[in-house]
């Protein structure tokens, strides 16, 4: 019995980190049709504003100011300067995203060095479930998803700016002829895609190893989650990083972490070739 409370806890905690790491790109990606090869480097940007908030010697609750202003400056210069011209050419936006990442890596590794930083939990101690004790920090990161994901659906279906930016979605040019601002709707979208990539960043950085190249398989398996379940919705996110997330708790669980990834892998192939637009399609 504890075992299974265990494996649930943990598959939970592979879900909601796949979820909040892929949150932002599936606003990028699903709603502006721009391949964002670029997002693992702002999730990198966004955990490393704790290491900068430690070497400056101010307090840890200043790594959250310093990550939406750092994240969101960024992801402002790139909008207006690069992405803004890309709109509709994924393939172009693709290759200037990829060259991005990589200029946003090596500038990393420059300011802080190849070596992994660890980051203090915020919250320590463990919570005892029935005779399992579990990490409270992951708990309370599992609880601040749930929230954040239903606050955000509800907001995105009941507001006006969630009905504008479904519109566009829909028809670009129907919604601009209609009084839509598209240009300033896009911008807003990609800046809030890349901080919502920052911030997780940011809460998962004191469960991972900071590097500047741990943006790469944040990318990947971001990726996979969208693919598997459908881009351009949050219900499609919700499904992808529950079949991606859960698949490889239990196959790390029941081989290794490699039998994990390789599974995902081989589900995300399969579900290009047979399935590309994911178990839930937008309406």
């Amino acid at each position: 019995m504890d075992t299974l409370v265990l494996f649930t806890l943990n598959a939970t905690w592979q879900i909601a980190a796949l979820a909040l790491l892929a949150l932002g790109l599936a606003l990028v990606f699903g709603l502006l049709r721009i391949m964002n090869m670029a997002h693992g480097e702002f999730v990198m940007l966004g955990a490393y504003a704790p290491v900068l908030t430690a070497q400056m010697g101010l307090p840890a609750l200043a790594a959250l100011p310093i990550c939406l202003i750092m994240v969101g400056l960024t992801a402002l210069v790139v909008e207006r300067l690069v992405v803004r011209h890309l709109y509709a050419r994924m393939f172009d936006s693709l290759l200037a995203t990829w060259a991005l990442s990589i200029l946003m890596r090596e500038g990393a590794e420059l300011m802080f060095g190849r070596q992994f930083r660890n980051v203090a939990l915020p919250v320590e101690g463990v919570t005892q479930i029935g005779d399992v004790g579990y990490p409270t920090y992951r708990l309370v990161v599992i609880t601040l998803v749930a929230l954040s994901f239903a606050a955000l659906w509800v907001w995105y279906r009941r507001s006006a700016t969630g009905l504008h930016l479904r519109a566009m979605v829909d028809n670009p040019a129907l919604a601009q002829t209609s009084g839509i601002n598209t240009a300033r709707l896009s911008t807003m979208a990609f800046v809030a895609g890349c901080t919502f990539a920052g911030l997780a960043g940011l809460i998962l950085a004191p469960t991972l190893g900071v590097s500047p190249g741990m943006g790469l398989d944040a990318l990947i398996r971001s990726f996979f989650a969208l693919i598997v379940g459908g881009l351009g919705t949050l219900e499609g996110l919700a499904i992808g990083a529950l079949v991606i997330g859960g698949m490889q708790a239990g196959l790390s669980a029941a081989f290794s972490q490699t039998a994990g990834y390789l599974g995902v892998l081989i589900l995300a192939i399969l579900f290009l070739w047979r399935r590309p637009d994911g178990l839930y399609r937008r309406r």
